[in-house]
């Protein structure tokens, strides 16, 4: 007979998360850790002594990742948590309560997202909905999205209101370390479905970046707090097509 709920963590080199993230789903029927092959520090020892399963399972992208969580995983429910976030005893209780009588195979999670130190609920970052919460036989991941997963559903998904805590981006360093990354990604999500780095793109992405996060999604309210992230944002779509314009030019 399956478990009800498990919790699902996937993780690499975690070992300063891991602990107080396990500790947070405790409240699930069992945690399992998903570890990374490339992991090279203690995450899976700290894990196991906070009382998760550890399974270790070779990376190949974020979408193979959670659709072998799906398989690997013998739970009805499956609530997907990254290591870098936090349950609470309130979404607990609504979790449970939502799984006595789910009317959906999905449902979507928000998250209070913590950049640089503070809770930022403008800019795009708030209700920052992620679909965490699935029934392991009606759910699965696009393969074709191997970053920003893409949730296949059977049916109409559901809503939760209370969130994750995520600590999102400590310093500036991180901020910047993690963007890069998607940068490289999405270029190549743009050159697999035709786009072009066209000129006109250098100056309009940007701006359009900047005006939609600042002004559309009231980073205004957060202040120079606002400001800072839509302009990074900003910079960072420039970067993408930049990056975009290297992959064309070496194909």
């Amino acid at each position: 007979m399956s478990t009800e709920l498990a919790a699902v963590i996937l993780a690499c080199n975690e070992a300063e998360n891991i602990v107080p993230c396990v500790e947070s789903v405790r409240w699930a029927d069992q945690v399992f850790v998903i570890l990374d092959t490339r992991n090279a520090d203690d995450t899976p020892a700290l894990a196991a002594q906070a009382g998760a399963e550890v399974i270790t399972n070779r990376f190949e992208n974020y979408a193979q990742q959670r659709n072998d969580a799906l398989r690997l995983v013998q739970a009805e429910w499956i609530l997907f948590i990254d290591a870098d976030e936090r349950s609470s005893a309130e979404q607990a209780a609504e979790v449970r309560a939502t799984l006595q009588h789910p009317a959906h195979h999905g449902y979507w999670i928000p998250r209070h997202n913590y950049i640089f130190g503070r809770l930022t609920l403008h800019a795009g970052w708030y209700p920052d909905y992620q679909m965490r919460l699935l029934h392991r036989g009606h759910a699965r991941y696009d393969p074709l999205r191997h970053v920003h997963e893409l949730v296949i559903l059977d049916g109409e998904p559901g809503y939760l209101t209370v969130p994750f805590v995520h600590f999102n981006y400590r310093d500036l360093r991180q901020f910047r370390a993690k963007q890069r990354r998607y940068v490289a990604f999405d270029a190549h999500i743009l050159q697999q479905q035709g786009i072009r780095p066209r000129l006109h793109k250098f100056f309009t992405r940007p701006l359009w970046q900047f005006w939609w996060r600042f002004v559309a999604l009231q980073g205004y309210k957060d202040g120079w707090h606002g400001l800072r992230l839509s302009l990074l944002m900003a910079w960072y779509e420039l970067q993408k097509y930049v990056e975009l314009r290297r992959l064309y030019r070496s194909s």
